[in-house]
């Protein structure tokens, strides 16, 4: 894209910044917001993947340099008064927040205050190493925990009850078992790819893939159980058995509550 008329049309603010929002290409959800300059609008247009200017580093940056967690850009809008952008992502590895989070936007304003809704799918010491920063609202607790498996299952019993239009797992349950199987299906041969792929060439990149289409994978599977009202915790148990762990997971469960 050398053409640059279509930069030329972005309203830049006096830092000659632009604010970008990243929205899931499939899901619609806000992962989160970033600044741009014009040149790393033109190199994620060029690239096809999400590149930021940073503040408070005053450089460019490339998201996922250092965690892996890399954007891919399907689609780039500029909103009516031209001092907006929307990123249409596909987000390897499922975590756009420094928080270890699929989304930046993770709190819920209750009565109570704000709430943290969502898990913590990775401490963000595993992500970033020791130099992890965790912002004041995270009370410095770097190693917050949150059992991802169990929030799963408990969303999924939350999703059956919802509208169909409300959450995409709300749309599977209203399509049916059978369109939840197809997903299942889909899955698994996507994640057998993706290992081909990363056997053939181990790239980070397929890295990346495989271990993202192994959480959906694992993500579809959890909502076939929801169909059944069974939870993760059913399937874990099973294999506790197997290995001959249940009683220390028993122990475990017990020591957590």
């Amino acid at each position: 894209m050398n053409n640059v008329q279509w930069l030329d049309e972005v309203k830049f603010n006096e830092q000659g910044l632009i604010p970008a929002i990243a929205q899931h290409h499939q899901t619609g959800r806000i992962l989160m917001v970033a600044w741009m300059n014009r040149e790393s609008l033109a190199l994620t247009a060029e690239k096809k993947e999400a590149v930021y200017y940073s503040r408070s580093r005053q450089k460019l940056w490339h998201k996922g340099e250092e965690s892996g967690h890399f954007q891919t850009v399907y689609e780039i809008r500029l909103d009516c008064d031209g001092d907006v952008i929307i990123l249409q992502i596909e987000q390897h590895g499922g975590i756009a927040c420094h928080t270890g989070r699929e989304s930046c936007f993770y709190r819920k304003l209750t009565p109570q205050g704000w709430e943290i809704v969502d898990a913590q799918l990775k401490d963000p010491t595993a992500i970033y190493g020791q130099s992890a920063k965790v912002e004041a609202h995270d009370h410095g607790h770097s190693n917050e925990q949150v059992d991802v498996l169990s929030y799963l299952g408990q969303l999924m019993q939350q999703r059956k009850q919802a509208t169909a239009d409300s959450s995409y797992i709300a749309s599977l349950y209203q399509k049916g078992l059978n369109k939840i199987l197809e997903k299942v299906g889909e899955e698994n041969i996507e994640t057998i790819i993706a290992a081909k792929d990363y056997a053939a060439e181990p790239t980070q990149e397929h890295l990346n893939d495989l271990i993202y289409e192994t959480a959906d994978m694992w993500f579809h599977s959890i909502v076939m159980l929801g169909y059944f009202d069974l939870t993760p915790q059913a399937v874990l148990d099973e294999l506790a058995r197997r290995q001959g762990l249940s009683g220390l997971v028993e122990k475990a469960n017990r020591n957590q509550g």
